[in-house]
């Protein structure tokens, strides 16, 4: 009987096939927990900082950000290339989309944003540490041992996920320029963001994220790709909606057409 999934994985090692989907289970319960935490209290940072409460001792907010996510990559490469057996075009193909998106996210963009402080209580980049290491070590176990077949480079899937997380990627990196500018030009710290998808909704950064990631899941076709989808969501959905309802609370003339997240939608 043909396989109706364009990949094979673990055929041969069945303590491989048990640890891998049980660390995407752990990873479905922790997007769970993620969603209900982030939904009933915004993360204490930014414009969610409260004055006398924090989680632990402020640290400098770059270099935090730069260990948070730049170390992920670094396992990321490492599972890929020492664990995994896997070098072709599809797999290789994940892996640079992967680095290129890291690579931004841990070297580069900790360190062009104009964060509204010098400082972040420690919790913040340890509590996005251990997600990040937990989705990037399943994903690249994924991408190191799955063995696509010959012609998927034809599938839809993998083509539109391709697409998706590179639109995704383009708009995210836009949006985070347009804030980084904004701050720039702001005396007050903050101020309403427009032009493009800010103008149809409140946190086009991470709606572009959300598009990387879905695109990822499409074409990798993998469990591994979903729940680290998912727990995007779980961070995205409810930070979205924090941070609408700040603007709505800060500015009397924000734009009463908005949507959260997804526009239109949400």
């Amino acid at each position: 009987m043909p396989n109706p999934l364009p990949w094979t994985a673990f055929e041969h090692d069945e303590v491989h096939f048990w640890v891998h989907y049980g660390l995407c289970a752990f990873g479905f319960l922790l997007a769970i927990v993620t969603f209900i935490a982030q939904w009933t209290n915004p993360a204490p940072y930014g414009r969610h900082e409260k004055s006398g409460k924090s989680c632990g001792p402020m640290v400098h907010q770059r270099i935090a950000h730069t260990l948070s996510d730049a170390t992920p990559l670094l396992l990321f490469t490492l599972v890929f290339f020492l664990y995994g057996h896997q070098r072709e075009y599809p797999n290789i193909t994940f892996y640079c989309l992967w680095l290129c998106h890291y690579v931004h996210r841990g070297f580069i963009h900790p360190w062009i944003m104009k964060y509204s402080s010098p400082k972040t209580p420690l919790g913040i980049p340890l509590g996005g540490l251990f997600p990040n290491l937990l989705y990037s070590f399943i994903n690249a176990d994924w991408i190191g041992a799955a063995e696509y077949d010959n012609a998927y480079y034809k599938d839809p899937r993998f083509i539109i996920g391709i697409v998706l997380f590179v639109t995704g990627f383009i708009i995210n990196r836009y949006a985070d320029l347009a804030l980084r500018k904004l701050r720039s030009n702001s005396n007050a710290g903050y101020s309403i963001p427009h032009g493009c998808l800010f103008e149809v909704i409140s946190c086009p950064n991470y709606f572009g994220e959300m598009l990387e990631w879905f695109g990822w899941t499409l074409g990798t076709w993998s469990l591994a790709g979903l729940v680290w989808f998912l727990f995007c969501c779980a961070t995205f959905v409810p930070r979205a909606r924090h941070n609408h309802q700040w603007y709505k609370d800060q500015f009397l003339d924000y734009p009463g057409n908005r949507k959260a997240l997804i526009p239109f939608v949400y």
